[in-house]
């Protein structure tokens, strides 16, 4: 019996690229199969592709000067370079690179990671609407001026207060589910990224966006990204992933990769956590943004995993 899993969140250019890593925008055939190949090489069974929505030139016009939020000055001055430094895709070639992979008989899919940046909502999803995804993540990368999952400007915390760092992130989020204006919430929690905890878990944050998410019908990605970050630990956090399984929230797998190495990270663990938490099955996307619910693999059975990895399992 095969294993039936899917890596939805994997990025073709790094923030910060390695030798030999192609140049922003450009798509060479063996840089995509790379990430496809190791994918599979892990028990996947395809990849989504799911490029930063704040990375393409196409936004720009639109969405410039969201960090212009009158809040602290280096929270805009930073923002605003990471944004221009970032600033170097044009959607038409990562769509074609994408539906080429697929018309070269790869298992992929077209999707693309949607910044929620909501008083831009609008203008956004007149141009996502113009190219033809199968499915898209969002996610909260930026609390007003604050890009809250970037090691520069972590102080934040501090200054903030983690509760009330939290209590402004997870609004974002559960902001995001109301707006039914994506199928999957990427990293529902990478506010924990550096390691920052509230004294006591927020549960009634979690249970707001549970809500929102459940009655909205929108998808919670399960990602082994945070295994790579200080956090040590998958998102969501334990609590809001059973929270969401007792909801009847469906779930992606995930890696967030951004190198090839990294796709299906730790898929063996990441299952496990699933299904520690509950869940016996994960939502697949076909092409036209179909969904079917499809079995996970029972990590606990040796015979669904084959392929001795290197991860820690």
């Amino acid at each position: 019996m095969g294993v039936a899993l899917g890596d939805y969140h994997v990025h073709l250019h790094p923030h910060v690229p390695r030798p030999g890593s192609p140049p922003p925008g450009v798509y060479p055939k063996e840089h995509v199969e790379a990430y496809v190949e190791q994918a599979l090489a892990r028990g996947a069974t395809e990849v989504g592709f799911t490029e930063h929505l704040h990375r393409f030139a196409d936004f720009e016009p639109a969405i410039a000067d969201f960090w212009e939020t009158g809040e602290s000055g280096d929270l805009v001055a930073h923002s605003r370079q990471y944004y221009y430094d970032d600033l170097n895709l044009r959607l038409d070639r990562y769509v074609s690179a994408v539906t080429a992979a697929r018309e070269r008989g790869l298992p992929v899919l077209l999707g693309l990671e949607v910044d929620f940046l909501p008083a831009y909502q609008d203008v956004i999803a007149e141009v996502l609407r113009r190219h033809p995804f199968d499915f898209l993540i969002g996610s909260v990368h930026w609390i007003g001026a604050w890009s809250v999952d970037h090691p520069a400007v972590a102080h934040e915390f501090e200054r903030r207060g983690v509760r009330r760092a939290y209590e402004d992130y997870f609004g974002l989020v559960t902001e995001l589910a109301e707006s039914r204006s994506v199928d999957v919430l990427a990293h529902p929690d990478v506010v924990k990224k550096f390691g920052h905890r509230c004294v006591e878990e927020p549960l009634d944050l979690y249970e707001r966006l549970v809500r929102a998410a459940s009655r909205n019908e929108i998808a919670m990605e399960v990602s082994s990204a945070g295994l790579r970050y200080e956090v040590a630990e998958p998102y969501p956090a334990p609590s809001l992933l059973r929270m969401a399984h007792a909801a009847g929230v469906p779930i992606t797998l995930a890696s967030d990769a951004h190198y090839p190495d990294q796709a299906a990270d730790r898929y063996r663990e990441l299952v496990r956590y699933a299904w520690d938490a509950g869940y016996r099955h994960r939502v697949a996307f076909r092409t036209g943004g179909v969904r079917e619910a499809v079995a996970l693999p029972d990590p606990y059975e040796d015979e669904h995993w084959p392929l001795e990895r290197d991860d820690g399992v």
